[in-house]
């Protein structure tokens, strides 16, 4: 009996042994001066290994150690967005909708955002209300009607029926700030407080009546910036005490205590200070989901500061964080298909993934062939732009870049563990709720690298072309 069930465990021991030698890999590239986009490059199978070289190179995946877990990844519905969509021809619209949002056929947009009231975005700065309403009975959403929520509900409807949409106020009503202007600042005056925190509610409620969940909100838009466009400036004692004092509870009383509040929304530079003032508030605490940041801390000098986000994952890990906003700026149409595009944008996701970022969000998911439109020339680039001359939709090397994340990486997945033994290639990886494993590798040289991905004792074999991203779905 004892030499029986030893022969037995011994066969599930080779059994086991077997079917992970076998676990099969299929890997996908993007990648400069090819054809390669989001393209199915390579079809193997793991095989035994035991040793490892220091002449070779290797990216080592350890999927027992998990981490966060994705939210979704996905782009701003702005009104500039919206305003394009609508001068498109229908097959376009079909067109572009398949490639962001379908599950299958297109990249799987999972996530989005969208402002309350304009934003430099808009063709023009409006509010929902009239002047010096304080009851807010004149709420009105009849703007947004026209281009905005349309686009939202066919994004929304290409994606399945569901989409994590968020929203952000640029700016209160003009009446409402210290300036009596929705643009260069200004803050909001003290005796408008509850006001404020009643019209978030209103916007919600109004979105949701047509048909549009709301899952959360950001206080502000880049709360200490003084733009030429819609902004207002809140000090982290103003965004706690408002949180605190006004929001959160009104939240409450409206029966939205499901509604995520996202604080900071504003560059890395300053968010772990940011962090620390607001959730030192027990009070405000209890109300934030987590911080919100976007990639702009280099208007100033310097390079991207990814270390401040983990900083803020180490000293608050209870909290979540969230990629809420980046675009590529000074516009040029010359530069569209500028391959530094799309390596921002992958270096920029790694990073904050391996950070413990649970979600991304692009900005502006289209823009015209001005970069626009934007009512204060702030023009800027987008993955997608449809020429209203030639009538082209225009794909940028970002957007093939952030598809190599959210095409294969989707909402529930845990990041896993991984490392690189080379500083040229970045990676990053996850495991989705199927067991599937979504390792993504941006190689930075300019010639083609050969390295092994190794993983529990077995390996596979693969060479990816200079200046590509390349995603490795392991099953």
């Amino acid at each position: 009996m004892k030499k029986v069930k030893k022969r037995n465990v011994l066969v599930m021991l080779l059994l086991l042994g077997f079917f992970a030698s076998a676990q099969k890999v299929t890997i996908y590239t993007t990648a400069k001066n090819t054809q390669l986009k989001l393209t199915k490059c390579q079809v193997d199978t793991f095989s035994k290994s035991t040793q490892q070289f220091e002449n070779q190179s290797y990216i080592f995946i350890n999927s027992h150690k998990k981490f966060q877990t994705l939210l979704g990844i996905g782009g701003a519905l702005t009104d500039a967005s919206a305003e394009t969509f609508f001068k498109m021809p229908v097959s376009k619209q079909n067109e572009l909708l398949k490639s962001y949002y379908n599950p299958v056929d297109g990249i799987g947009y999972t996530l989005a955002r969208t402002s309350i009231n304009s934003c430099d975005f808009s063709s023009d700065s409006y509010t929902y209300i009239k002047d010096n309403d304080l009851t807010l009975k004149s709420f009105d959403i009849s703007h947004d009607l026209k281009y905005r929520v349309p686009l939202i509900k066919k994004a929304i409807n290409e994606a399945g029926g569901k989409l994590v949409l968020f929203v952000s106020p640029w700016s209160p009503p003009a009446w409402m700030k210290s300036n009596n202007d929705m643009l260069h600042g200004g803050k909001l005056l003290p005796k408008y407080d509850q006001i404020w925190a009643n019209y978030y509610v209103k916007f919600i409620q109004a979105y949701q009546n047509i048909g549009i969940p709301i899952w959360g909100l950001t206080v502000q838009n880049e709360p200490l910036a003084k733009q030429t466009w819609e902004s207002c400036i809140f000090t982290a004692k103003d965004e706690k005490n408002f949180v605190k004092n006004f929001l959160g509870p009104t939240l409450k009383k409206a029966g939205m205590s499901d509604k995520k509040i996202i604080v900071w929304d504003h560059n890395r530079d300053l968010m772990f200070q940011q962090a620390s003032d607001i959730y030192s508030d027990k009070e405000a605490a209890k109300y934030i989901w987590g911080e919100g940041f976007h990639w702009y801390e280099n208007w100033s000098g310097g390079t991207q500061q990814y270390v401040n986000v983990q900083r803020v994952n180490e000293a608050f890990p209870d909290k979540n964080l969230m990629f809420t906003e980046g675009c590529i700026g000074n516009f040029d149409y010359n530069k569209i298909n500028d391959w530094s595009h799309g390596e921002q944008y992958g270096e920029s996701m790694i990073n904050d993934f391996n950070n413990g970022t649970v979600g991304w969000t692009d900005w502006n998911i289209l823009l015209d062939e001005q970069g626009g439109p934007n009512h204060v020339q702030n023009f800027c680039f987008a993955p997608v732009h449809y020429n209203t001359k030639t009538d082209e939709l225009i794909y940028d090397s970002e957007f093939y870049y952030i598809g190599q994340f959210s095409k294969f990486i989707k909402p529930g997945a845990r990041r896993i563990s991984v490392a690189s033994s080379k500083s040229y290639l970045l990676t990053t990886a996850f495991q989705n709720i199927d067991g599937k494993i979504a390792v993504v590798v941006m190689n930075q040289k300019d010639m083609e690298e050969t390295f092994y991905v190794w993983m529990d004792g077995n390996s596979v074999k693969s060479t990816v072309p200079g200046r590509s991203i390349s995603t490795f779905v392991i099953e």
